[in-house]
């Protein structure tokens, strides 16, 4: 069986988010063929003092990449949204683009590890698991999740749903896959 290589992903934004999380997964698909994408759920803000909610979600980019490039793309992305990152507050405060690299990941064989080695984004726990049942074909072995909270584009509709999403790079066109 082939082995796939790549990381996973978390997303969030609390300024303008809906917009902010539809122009994530573009400049990510902009870099990679394409992404596999959790549910997205509103969270309350954690470890800050906002009243803004979080769209929050959790994705994996199959990719050899070093670990640094794909910083380098997620800070960029980041930046051109408007998040400030030589700010020293910035984990702190509302923003318009946070992703993180949660871990690098090997499936099918290490598919459940990566979930439990994961210990600064609790929140994102029940969309890590669906998603890894969602990329090993297994059956998903928790209590029902929260309803997803539908992001679209000019071109897409995702986040009801774990989905992946393909793009081909010679039209520039994506398309969802559920």
């Amino acid at each position: 069986m082939k082995q796939r290589h790549g990381y996973l992903l978390g997303i969030g934004s609390n300024i303008n988010p809906y917009d902010n999380i539809a122009a994530i997964i573009t400049g990510l698909l902009q870099h990679f063929g394409q992404l596999t994408l959790s549910r997205i759920l509103t969270i309350p803000p954690v470890g800050m003092n906002s009243h803004r909610d979080f769209l929050n979600a959790a994705a994996f980019i199959e990719t050899d990449i070093p670990r640094s490039e794909l910083k380098a793309i997620c800070n960029h992305i980041e930046i051109d949204l408007g998040r400030d990152r030589d700010d020293p507050l910035s984990k702190t405060k509302d923003r318009p683009a946070d992703l993180d690299i949660l871990c690098a990941l090997r499936l099918p064989e290490n598919a459940g590890i990566a979930v439990h080695t994961i210990t600064d984004e609790y929140f994102l726990y029940p969309v890590l698991h669906e998603l890894m049942a969602f990329l090993t074909c297994a059956p998903l072995k928790s209590s029902p999740l929260p309803a997803g909270v539908l992001v679209t584009t000019a071109d897409l509709r995702f986040g009801e749903s774990a989905t992946t999403i393909h793009r081909n790079r010679s039209a520039s066109h994506k398309r969802v896959f559920q």
